[in-house]
């Protein structure tokens, strides 16, 4: 992230700490178990470490295996090193989903506490009113509980644009189903910081180092107030 010189001027900052503790130069690490951070984010400091965004197309299952025999995310990138979804879209909506072996990362990317948001396109039936717009904005009611407050807008007649920053089950196809106006097509557009971009429906490409970085400042600030809201099957 940065070079020897540069990253020699953090650490006579105390911009760097090893867990915990604020560095010094000279200090030797185990890049595989010392929790590295700069200015309070984790630092990623394994070299087999990969990390790929996918356009998911729609009809492929958000699994490195599946018993149906329907395609699957991993088949769509490098089998080596081996890599895992961040989290899940359902089979029948597109978008963006991340695959990395950084398995701190995909902890903080899908624990709730983090409030790492993701921003949906939803095709809808009906055009929302703005009560049920309203509705959504202030938290709908499931069978699992209610739901956070969104972020909601109207972008064209049957068309909502939804940023959650939970990650339940089918939660935008339900919250939409709730209020009374079902998904017909459903494509997620943003992680964090990152969005599609020039990513064709099934086309792959890895993070940049920036990116990567971007990511686990997005994913680094918990939110107690979120925390509290959590709930044990909320993935």
């Amino acid at each position: 992230m940065a070079s020897r010189r540069a990253a020699e001027e953090m650490i006579a900052d105390g911009r760097v700490e090893v867990n915990g503790e604020v560095a010094v130069l000279g200090r030797r690490v185990d890049a595989r178990r010392d929790r590295i951070t700069v200015d309070g984010t984790p630092v990623g400091t394994d070299p087999g470490l990969v990390h790929y965004l996918l356009n998911k197309p729609a009809g492929v299952v958000s699994t490195a295996s599946d018993p149906q025999g329907r395609p699957t995310v991993t088949d769509m990138v490098p089998a080596e090193p081996r890599v895992f979804p961040v989290g899940r879209l359902d089979a029948a909506t597109e978008g963006l989903l991340l695959l990395t072996n950084d398995g701190e990362l995909t902890h903080r990317l899908t624990h709730p506490s983090f409030g790492v948001e993701k921003e949906y396109l939803a095709e809808v039936e009906g055009t929302p009113t703005a009560g049920a717009i309203r509705r959504l904005r202030q938290g709908v009611a499931l069978e699992d509980g209610p739901t956070a407050p969104a972020r909601v807008s109207l972008v064209a007649p049957g068309a909502l644009r939804i940023t959650i920053h939970e990650g339940r089950n089918r939660q935008v196809r339900r919250m939409a189903e709730a209020v009374g106006h079902p998904v017909r097509r459903l494509v997620r557009t943003r992680i964090g910081p990152l969005r599609t971009g020039t990513l064709g429906p099934g086309e792959w490409r890895p993070l940049t180092q920036v990116e990567v970085r971007e990511l686990e400042k997005a994913a680094s600030a918990s939110s107690p107030r979120l925390a509290r809201r959590a709930r044990p099957h909320d993935r």
